[in-house]
């Protein structure tokens, strides 16, 4: 699986995910299933909406 994820990507949805986590505790735990996703994407460094759309973040991952 490539990467196609790349740093400045993953430090925004960390910030996101943090975010959802303490709407998960005030609200609806259903907040957590987005933490969850979005700390798949960090971790793996794949995102499959990404490679649907062609869209490549990751500086490593591109050609050139």
């Amino acid at each position: 699986m490539e990467q196609n994820v790349g740093k400045n990507d993953k430090l925004i949805r960390v910030f996101i995910a943090l975010a959802f986590a303490m709407l998960g505790m005030i609200y609806s735990p259903w907040y957590y299933l987005m933490t969850i996703i979005l700390l798949v994407t960090i971790f793996s460094g794949f995102c499959w909406p990404y490679k649907l759309l062609g869209i490549n973040t990751n500086k490593k991952g591109k050609n050139g």
